[in-house]
């Protein structure tokens, strides 16, 4: 087939630490080359000087198909994904039924590879039913197509359980994903407990809910030899326990959203609603101290928290609307932000995005080198933009409504072919 030579772009490899001007050469679906001229005969792609990177590996993005389509399809979500830069996704197995059976691990798969432009890599169900106490077949599980293990956004919350869950999926070679937050302290929670929760009379969840399941998911996984990720870390005091465990040498990974770093809970306002999230928006101390972690290297990735809702479940009184926000086609502009104010250089930002993820789900994307998918995405490092619900490709309930950000993806590759832009 003819090869394809992307010129004049600013080549990004996180992975590598490459960032320079050159011609990047795709053939048959893959990178073939990294050049300084395109070769004779390529279909050419002039990237103006915009950034050409990997497309972005999302570990956490939750489905609404199968059961609730209604909410957003497979269909969009691939429109949405292609929309923001992302090409690989792990999806979370929540859903209705949720994924704890072989068929339905190959049916999530199979479905989002027919549309062609991002690959969904599915993330099954630790325990039957999601329901947290008896376990999935997980060897099953795994060779249906899962790369992880977890019950989506529920915490496995039996200490028996996740021990359990731990030592099965040590044998798999897979980690088991967790929701850090200890649920009979969550229950009927609405926002981070404290002043600004008090003064809008919504019932709280106290900070401590997080750090009290992560510090006992961490001497688990001690105790196991387990590989324990945990998902949307949100404050500092787990953020510190997870600084100590790898430092002890415990299996322990962790990611973050962007709400967690770029939001603190006064983003709720008078009951704002698309600010209702699972973990909910902390304080501005564990915001900062979530910036803090992305830079010293403590978070492994940053996950976009995809969790599309539809009207009627946000238009509601704030204790009764449902959590979650739309994040897919935000993910990148809002974490250029950190690079934008000084907090993050662009090629460590970018990793969070791409190699690292890609490395924790034993995933080929995230590179830019010969042999690698030529899944890719090119963005303009300063065009502004204002973030409008009603503008997403997907679902409309984004936390991040109204916000000014830098950082607009331009077009977006799938096996080198063009998927967006």
């Amino acid at each position: 087939m003819t090869a394809t030579a992307f010129t004049d772009a600013r080549l990004i490899d996180p992975g590598s630490g490459l960032d320079r001007m050159g011609v990047l050469v795709v053939r048959d679906g893959l990178i073939e080359a990294i050049a300084d001229a395109a070769p004779e005969g390529a279909a050419i792609v002039d990237c103006g000087g915009a950034i050409l990177a990997p497309g972005l590996v999302d570990m956490r993005v939750g489905l609404r198909e199968p059961g609730e389509e209604h909410k957003e399809s497979l269909a969009v979500l691939a429109a949405a994904a292609s929309a923001g830069g992302v090409t690989t996704v792990m999806a979370l197995p929540d859903t209705d039924p949720p994924l704890d059976e072989p068929a339905l691990v190959e049916f999530v798969a199979r479905r989002a590879a027919s549309f062609g432009s991002v690959t969904v890599l599915p993330c099954a169900a630790a325990t039957k039913g999601c329901a947290g106490r008896e376990l999935a077949e997980l060897g099953l599980l795994q060779e249906a197509g899962a790369v992880a293990f977890g019950d989506g956004r529920r915490a496995i919350a039996e200490a028996r359980t996740m021990r359990l869950a731990l030592s099965y999926a040590r044998a798999f070679g897979a980690m088991i994903v967790q929701h850090p937050e200890e649920p009979s302290l969550a229950q009927g929670g609405a926002m981070t407990e404290g002043e600004t929760a008090t003064r809008l009379g919504l019932p709280g969840i106290p900070a401590a809910a997080e750090a009290l399941m992560v510090a006992r998911d961490i001497r688990l996984a001690a105790l196991t030899g387990g590989h324990v990720h945990f998902a949307h870390v949100t404050t500092a005091e787990a953020l510190e326990l997870i600084r100590r465990a790898k430092t002890d040498g415990v299996r322990v990974t962790c990611d973050t959203a962007p709400p967690y770093f770029d939001l603190n809970e006064t983003a709720v306002g008078e009951w704002r609603t698309y600010a209702k999230l699972s973990p909910p928006l902390r304080t501005e101390a564990d915001r900062q101290a979530v910036v803090a972690a992305l830079a010293d290297g403590t978070i492994d990735a940053i996950a976009s928290d995809h969790q599309p809702q539809d009207t009627d479940a946000k238009r509601l009184p704030f204790a009764q609307a449902e959590a979650g926000g739309s994040g897919l086609e935000t993910l990148l502009a809002v974490t250029l932000g950190l690079v934008h104010t000084g907090r993050l250089g662009l090629v460590p930002a970018l990793a969070l995005l791409t190699s690292r993820p890609a490395a924790l789900l034993g995933s080929p994307a995230g590179r830019l080198e010969a042999g690698a998918p030529a899944d890719l995405v090119l963005f303009d490092l300063d065009r502004a933009w204002q973030v409008r619900e009603e503008a997403l490709v997907g679902a409309h309930n984004t936390p991040f409504d109204g916000r000014p950000v830098q950082g607009k993806v331009l077009g977006t590759w799938k096996a080198g072919r063009r998927v967006f832009g």
